[in-house]
């Protein structure tokens, strides 16, 4: 993974505090805003690459594994891990080895029967034999990542998936993002010598919705309406992930007018019964096609308003 400098993205130097940051992030979140930058595929970039740095820099603790690791700061608590039972080793045969990433398979927090037979016969001799089936090591924690759309985690849901093998049933709360990884405890790679399993990293791809657009826990969709209900008022229907709603439209409605339905957003992640707004962009279509008729009636329409 390439390094992104989330404090460059933001546009704060790296000792700024949770109120320089927050203050920088909603200025930009309203500059890039896609409701502001209709088809603009730079400005909808920016304002993806600006809401991930505030999810990792807004976050005390994901700000300090950040700072810590740079682009592995996901991966921190399995790298303290590793670096403890790097101390285990050394403390176990007296010390004299700073890392053990060179050897076959313990620099990736799984390690392979063969590498431990070779490397502590190499390093001891025969003395080392009964000493090492005495220490109890975790197993290697596996990564997987989970495709699903928009649609599919609007609700908490159960699903059946397959790593290395093994079928696991995961429990999928609503409301989870793009990006987002979850930790399933002792599901990863066995454990040696009786040692606690590995864990299972899940991280959730959630494609886009050709429909609503999600920012944070808010969706974003348009709807059209006619000339006729523009200017004069009434109802039109609007879609949203848990049915239909009526909504009355005001006289005089203008092209690109917003509107927002509380609580008709996403939902919350593990927040039950809270949800986010749904705003929806009125787009007023023109009549086209006109006969003779109905352009008589503009026709008479406009003389009207330009002449009273």
């Amino acid at each position: 993974m390439a390094y992104i400098d989330y404090y460059k993205i933001l546009g704060v130097d790296k000792n700024a505090s949770e109120k320089d940051i927050k203050k920088a992030y909603r200025k930009l979140a309203r500059k890039y805003h896609p409701d502001l930058n209709p088809n603009d595929k730079e400005a909808e970039k920016r304002f993806k690459e600006i809401n991930e740095a505030y999810e990792v820099l807004g976050n005390k603790e994901n700000r300090e594994k950040y700072d810590k690791y740079g682009e592995h700061w996901e991966h921190a608590d399995e790298i303290e891990k590793q670096k403890a039972q790097q101390r285990q080793y050394q403390q176990a045969y007296g010390g004299g080895f700073d890392d053990f990433s060179g050897f076959g398979g313990f620099g990736g927090g799984g390690y392979d029967e063969t590498d431990f037979s070779d490397f502590f016969q190499s390093m001891f001799g025969g003395r080392a034999s009964g000493s090492r089936r005495n220490i109890k090591f975790k197993g290697q924690d596996l990564h997987a990542e989970l495709h699903l759309n928009l649609r599919d985690v609007y609700t908490t849901q159960k699903q059946t998936i397959n790593v290395n093998g093994k079928k696991i049933r995961l429990t999928i709360p609503a409301g989870v993002r793009d990006g987002q990884t979850i930790k399933i405890k002792g599901m990863g790679g066995p454990g040696i010598n009786g040692g606690p399993n590995g864990d299972l990293y899940i991280k959730f791809r959630i494609s886009e919705d050709p429909q609503f657009k999600r920012v944070g826990d808010n969706l974003y969709a348009k709807k059209d309406i006619d000339l006729y209900t523009a200017v004069l008022g009434g109802e039109t229907l609007i879609d949203t992930l848990d049915g239909k709603v009526k909504l009355k439209v005001k006289p005089g409605t203008q092209c690109g007018t917003k509107v927002r339905l509380k609580g008709k957003g996403f939902p919350v992640y593990k927040q039950e019964g809270k949800y986010g707004d749904l705003y929806i962009t009125y787009n007023v279509k023109i009549p086209t096609n006109l006969n003779d008729k109905e352009k008589e009636l503009f026709t008479e329409l406009s003389k009207i308003r330009n002449h009273g």
